[in-house]
């Protein structure tokens, strides 16, 4: 840091980690809400406004669960603002006047799949480095531009977590002249400007111009202007080579004019304009720009534009699997992909949890972040202690009031899905989330949240797995009856709805190729010789599983039965596996057995059927 940026010390209300300190409130969102509302009270001429939070992207590459951050984390302060009677306008600025500096090696179709550029018309892209977005072509050929391609990307997955987000292309804000003002307002203020960007950016010199114009002849974006003329609304430029990276991107040489709509402010001062032009309020943004373009945009915001920046929060990353995600690398998990695996409200619940703090996304074990939903939504009915195993009342208090404070923005998408606004079931639900803004709705489906999604059922995740190596839906019921997971007097709709688990389960143990992804031979035994003592030895084990064992004793009985009757113990296992799969090898035998139906493995140890 340089002694000049060092010297710049940021206002107070601008630390993008303050909240993180906030207090009076067990979730997060309740503390930022009440910190926005305490800055819009000093401006009595907001009173009635609507609440204005945004988050924003460069399309690069494929639109990632980690993007969904500033949406998700958006989603619940601008759904706890609305519980203190505010209107919220949530926008999604795509900042698609970027120009394209490298060719990604992965991209996404608009269902969701992530494919390689050879599937696609990768030559759009490697024809057109250096332009806007929005001037290149779609590869897929689907949509105006490839711009408008990763938009559509980005607001369907908002559609499909029940999340009423705006999406706003800076294209469209600098050709509808929205921008204009702004963008003449800098270039007729840029000794300001260039005396606040030299503190945090190099190379900012006397001939620095805080524009950078669309070549006229080749569409490229220059960063080389010559002359500015406020008044008439224009630049002149050269188009000179851009530097991206590691390479370089060619400029032709064209010397022209351009309006200040033929053109974009550079990000630095770009997300400030985004902000005055928006009328922004909130914004939450990832670590690296709480640390690089955050201090410089309200630095600018204050010092150059003369307005108040928005109320900040900075959120630590995602990673998946252990490993940063890459939206241009492929490393990246889309959320069309993770609701094929859970329900959308468990991966809403996921974006509940403290931004302040490094979280994994883990595809392999989705089983704990299921497990932790279910405990987390039987805190918020009051149908288990709040926390297992612990006398710690405070730690107990918190978990219920964050189940109380979160759990209805988690739930009522999907209850607005399946329900009508009286509580009557949808009987076949068009989709799984439905986004909720008017403050009449929302009090209507909370109803139905408290009154009807209360009879909700969930079949624990790894049984719903197990269910899945049956095909048959009617074996899968009746299995999950048997094992008491579904009552008698449970409605048929929560039936219906707790079943539609073992779907998403079961894709989870294809994909991970788990412990769960085989193929159960229920109805009918697999051909398997066995001599005398492995017949005994088979009968003993069902004896030891008729008296009802947990787990990890049927597996340790496993063992010792082999033991006691001189059988090789991988022998026995895997006469266990083709017993019930066909196969030589399987899940961990003992706590699969343990999972299934009991009636059902005592027939087939003692070849019944």
């Amino acid at each position: 840091m340089s002694d000049e940026q060092a010297s710049r010390e940021p206002h107070p209300d601008d630390d993008p980690y303050l909240l993180q300190e906030a207090d009076g409130h067990a979730f997060w969102a309740e503390s930022v809400a009440d910190r926005i509302l305490e800055r819009l009270a000093d401006d009595p001429d907001r009173s009635d406004d609507p609440v204005v939070i945004k988050g924003g992207i460069s399309p690069s590459g494929v639109p990632h669960l980690g993007n969904m951050n500033e949406i998700v984390r958006g989603y619940f302060v601008a759904e706890a603002l609305r519980d203190r009677g505010r209107e919220v306008r949530q926008v999604f600025t795509a900042d698609d006047r970027d120009p394209l500096r490298k060719v990604p090696r992965k991209l996404a179709d608009l269902d969701g799949n992530v494919v390689d550029l050879g599937d696609v018309n990768a030559g759009a892209l490697g024809r057109n480095l250096g332009k806007p977005y929005t001037v290149i072509p779609d590869p897929f050929g689907c949509c105006d531009s490839y711009g408008d391609h990763f938009s559509n990307l980005i607001e369907r997955s908002a559609e499909l977590l029940g999340i009423p987000v705006e999406m706003v292309s800076n294209t469209e804000l600098y050709e509808s002249g929205e921008f204009e003002d702004v963008t003449r307002y800098v270039l007729e203020h840029r000794e300001e400007a260039r005396e606040v960007l030299s503190a945090y950016q190099d190379k900012v010199d006397e001939e620095y111009v805080p524009f950078n114009p669309i070549c006229g002849e080749c569409g490229k974006i220059t960063e080389t202007v010559t002359a500015v003329h406020p008044d008439e609304g224009t630049v002149d430029y050269v188009c000179t080579d851009m530097e991206a990276g590691d390479r370089t991107i060619e400029g032709c040489g064209h010397e022209g004019t351009a309006t200040l709509r033929e053109g974009k402010l550079p990000w630095r001062f770009e997300w400030p304009a985004q902000w005055r032009v928006l009328g922004v309020d909130f914004e939450p943004f990832g670590k690296d720009h709480a640390e690089g373009s955050w201090p410089s945009g309200s630095d600018v915001a204050r010092n150059v534009f003369g307005d108040v920046p928005p109320t900040p929060m900075a959120y630590e990353w995602f990673t998946l699997e252990g490993e940063p995600f890459s939206s241009s690398g492929g490393h990246v998990v889309m959320v069309q992909d993770v609701l094929e695996t859970i329900e959308p409200e468990v991966l809403r619940y996921f974006f509940t949890k403290d931004p302040s703090k490094a979280r994994d996304f883990s595809v392999e074990h989705l089983e704990f972040l299921v497990d932790e939903f279910d405990e987390f939504e039987q805190v918020y009915f009051g149908e288990r202690d709040a926390v297992e195993a612990t006398s710690d009342d405070e730690e107990t208090t918190r978990a219920e009031d964050v189940a109380d404070a979160a759990y209805p923005a988690v739930a009522r998408p999907t209850v607005a899905a399946r329900f009508d606004a009286g509580g009557d079931p949808i009987p076949t639900p068009d989709r799984d989330s439905v986004p909720l803004a008017d403050h009449d709705e929302r009090a209507r489906y909370d109803d139905v949240v408290d009154e009807t999604f209360v009879d909700r059922v969930r079949l624990p995740y790894t049984f719903a797995a197990v269910l899945g190596m049956t095909d048959d839906p009617d074996l899968r019921e009746d299995i999950a009856r048997r094992e008491g997971h579904l009552a008698d007097d449970d409605p048929d709709w929560a039936v219906e709805y707790a079943l539609g688990r073992v779907e998403r389960a079961s894709e989870w143990a294809d994909r991970t190729d788990n412990a769960y992804n085989y193929d159960l031979k229920r109805t009918e035994m697999p051909d398997v010789e066995l001599d005398a003592e492995t017949e005994a030895a088979l009968d003993e084990l069902a004896d030891f599983i008729a008296d009802g064992h947990d787990p990890e004793a049927v597996q340790g009985e496993i063992y010792e039965t082999a033991k006691r009757h001189d059988i090789d113990v991988g022998d026995f296992f895997a006469t266990g596996y083709r017993l019930f799969f066909d196969e030589e090898t399987g899940p961990k035998l003992g706590p699969f057995l343990a999972s299934l139906d009991r009636q059902f493995v005592l027939r087939r140890l003692r070849r019944e059927g």
